[in-house]
């Protein structure tokens, strides 16, 4: 219990510190703490043990308890396993501050940097339940007393940093506001690597670490990062957040999880009679403020003022200089007093960081996705680690909180990452190990995902109810590893470039004089190459007549009907040695571009199916050659891609060499299960298709089941029930049994 005597002065700052309502107060409550403690806070490495020890308050010790039961994870090595590494993290977003505490946790030395010197983002977040455990365990209803109280499942971004703020500054963190990140600096002299900021005299300036991680929100990539857009069809949001003054009467006006035209038409019917407002769904929480998230159609928008004028692009159309403020603060305001009842006394805005009133419209069908989470630069032998966490990761879908979810899923996997770094993991293998993760974020729903959050950790195994860390190998990622050119790890990768390039071309060469050899003295056949020689079909036709002449008839055959010609080739090949197209006949005919790799892969088949001396029979293409065809074509492929700087990743098609090669030996087909599309049923060849959940399909047939917008591997989401796809927009519908 307390002492009787005289306030401590320590434990009455402690007191102001955890009930701090802005950051400003919280770092202020924090430096005046290690001042009466006589702690230094640069001190990481035991200023938490300090701080434990100096502060003898029982209020303290209950959140020493929480903490300590983290701290004591086997996965922190009981925070020696990153006690060399020195950690810089932009951004104190609730994902930033997150991955923050836990590098912290794990030994680093942890210096965060925010560009703004408040939190005033009133928007209110769903969590999802293992978010709710995690945030208790760190101590959240210490600094939060109504944190998810009862059924509440959610919480402000304003208040969420200010209890992870209280945690990071707890830990050692060393956080700083109010500073600008404008660039990394390299290596020079004895400097490592460094952060270029703005103001150029802050003391974070001379700060030098070997892993930056950042969590600067969703339009700041850094360097050596590309992020892609997906966008859906046209959804307009609003949010509102109004005074919540804490009555009565604003207690009992029940919260509204979630409403969709789909499910009460009759509401959405009458909010359109008596308002002439159109809406699509809308959600209410009360938090700090009363908070509105809408879906609004555009043609009510129009009708009721708020956009000014139409136009197709979604930029223009919500541009500021096309929205009447005015009107949008009424249409918002009158919303929320038809949903609620009437029953809020007084719809009073509350001010967002720039002092005007908070409301917003956007366009949250456009995200932005970073195509990898991590990379490696290495200068004057000084290896930096960089990591994605948070909206400049993945920017969430609106609004039922994958945002946070997945954004701390994230910070753990990055996490784990730094952890691998620390405990001198070879670096292309922490890199495939953190991309082979990022795989499965974009997948991952309450469901999914491992319900025992009592023994969630860094440690993804213990989240991931199927996580395979090597899913992605070594070479796949040496395209993030940016090394400078005189590094002799430069060298040995163009070198090993070069053996792989050579070994290639000398197999496509060999390839090539087969074909020339076999297809010599044909009228109009004049093999050149691997692409236009082959347009007209009779060099196929060509090569068919050669070793069995009893199957085609070459003075049949005109030089200018190539889509027969093609078809011709095509059939017989597949009757005869079970060797599907890799394309139609009338795209080898018409294509102005034929690629390379398509007829390489072919013809090796073909190859395999005709050796010289030997006349095969419908069951003739032994397992051996055909893997060693699409061996063959996987080094061209990779060189291909290395010439180009294309991720392996993002291949628009799938070649699994496992997966396509018959398990028999006298089983000829490459892709006999799989020569229709799931989708459209029509015929998809090789060289076109790609694959998902073990079906196979048209790349153009790889679309919503709601919307019809083209799918990604790995963003998307498979119903078992159903068979159907989704975009990670229509995946929370799902989710939530909204789609029928």
């Amino acid at each position: 219990m307390a002492s009787q005597g005289p306030v401590n002065p320590s434990h009455a700052t402690f007191d102001l510190f955890v009930q701090a309502q802005t950051c400003k107060d919280v770092k202020h409550h924090f430096t005046q703490l290690c001042r009466q403690l006589e702690i230094d806070p640069e001190d990481f490495g035991s200023f938490y043990a300090k701080l434990k020890e100096r502060l003898n308050y029982w209020k303290a010790k209950a959140l020493w308890t929480k903490l300590d039961k983290r701290a004591s994870h086997e996965d922190y090595q009981q925070g020696k396993v990153c006690t060399k590494n020195k950690c810089l993290v932009l951004g104190a977003g609730p994902c930033g501050l997150r991955v923050a505490i836990e590098l912290s946790l794990l030994g680093a030395q942890v210096v965060l940097l925010e560009k703004r010197e408040t939190f005033s983002r009133n928007n209110v977040l769903h969590l999802w339940p293992y978010t709710i455990y995690d945030l208790r365990e760190l101590g959240a209803k210490k600094f939060y007393g109504k944190f998810c109280s009862g059924s509440l499942d959610h919480i402000s971004i304003r208040q969420l940093q200010l209890i992870l703020l209280k945690v990071a500054l707890l830990l050692g963190v060393e956080v700083h506001t109010g500073v600008e990140f404008q660039g990394l600096i390299e290596p020079s002299g004895e400097n490592g690597w460094m952060a270029k900021l703005q103001p150029r005299s802050h003391p974070a300036a001379a700060f030098q670490f070997d892993v930056f991680i950042s969590a600067g929100g969703g339009r700041f990539v850094p360097d050596g990062f590309k992020h892609k857009e997906l966008r859906g069809k046209l959804a307009i949001g609003i949010t509102a957040n109004f005074i919540n003054r804490h009555t009565a009467a604003e207690t009992q006006v029940e919260e509204i999880s979630g409403v969709a035209r789909i499910y009460n038409q009759k509401f959405f019917q009458e909010l359109l009679n008596e308002t002439g407002i159109d809406l699509e769904n809308i959600v209410y929480y009360k938090d700090d403020t009363h908070y509105f998230v809408m879906t609004a159609k555009k043609k009510s928008l129009l009708k009721k003022g708020v956009i000014k004028q139409d136009h197709n692009d979604a930029e223009q159309l919500l541009a500021p200089a096309n929205v009447d403020y005015e009107a949008l603060c009424n249409y918002a305001c009158d919303a929320a007093d038809f949903s609620t009842g009437g029953r809020l006394p007084d719809l009073q805005f509350a001010q967002n960081h720039a002092g005007q009133r908070d409301v917003a419209m956007f366009d949250f069908t456009c995200m932005h996705r970073a195509e990898n989470a991590s990379l490696v630069k290495e200068r004057r032998g000084k290896k930096l680690l960089i990591g994605l966490v948070g909206d400049c990761l993945v920017e969430p879908f609106w609004p039922l909180g994958t945002g946070i979810a997945r954004g701390f899923l994230a910070a753990f996997d990055a996490a784990w990452m730094v952890r691998s770094w620390g405990n001198g993991v070879p670096h292309l293998k922490v890199l495939a190990e953190r991309e082979s993760l990022y795989q499965l974020l974009s997948q991952t729903t309450p469901e999914n995902t491992s319900k025992k959050y009592a023994a969630y950790s860094i440690d993804p195994r213990t989240r991931y109810q199927r996580v395979n860390l090597s899913s992605i190998q070594t070479h796949q990622v040496q395209h993030l590893y940016d090394v400078e050119k005189t590094h002799p790890s430069f060298k040995k990768q163009k070198e090993s470039s070069l053996h792989m390039r050579q070994d290639s071309a000398g197999g496509s060469e060999e390839l090539l004089k087969w074909c020339q050899k076999h297809t010599a003295g044909y009228k109009n056949v004049n093999v050149k190459d691997f692409t236009r020689s082959w347009r007209s079909g009779l060099a196929l036709c060509a090569l068919i007549h050669h070793f069995r002449p009893d199957l085609i008839d070459m003075s049949s055959l005109d030089e200018s009907n190539c889509v027969h010609n093609n078809q011709l080739a095509f059939s017989i090949l597949e009757k005869e040695l079970g060797i599907p197209p890799v394309m139609s006949p009338n795209s080898l005919a018409n294509t102005d571009h034929i690629d390379k790799l398509t007829m390489v892969l072919y013809l090796t088949q073909i190859q395999s199916g005709f050796p010289t001396g030997f006349q095969p029979s419908s069951k003739s293409l032994s397992f051996s050659r055909t893997q060693s065809a699409v061996f063959f074509l996987s080094k061209l492929k990779h060189n291909s891609l290395q010439r180009r700087k294309v991720c392996p990743l993002s291949l628009e098609f799938t070649l699994d060499p496992v997966a396509e090669v018959a398990p028999e030996p006298d089983t000829p087909a490459l892709m006999t299960n799989s020569e229709e599309c799931y989708f459209c049923g029509e015929r998809v060849y090789l060289l076109e298709r790609i694959s998902a959940e073990g079906k196979f399909f048209h790349r153009t047939c790889f679309t919503c089941a709601r919307c019809n917008i083209t799918l990604r591997l790995g963003g998307y989401t498979f119903d078992q029930d159903t068979g159907k796809f989704y975009c990670e927009l229509h995946s929370e519908e799902l989710a939530n049994g909204e789609l029928m």
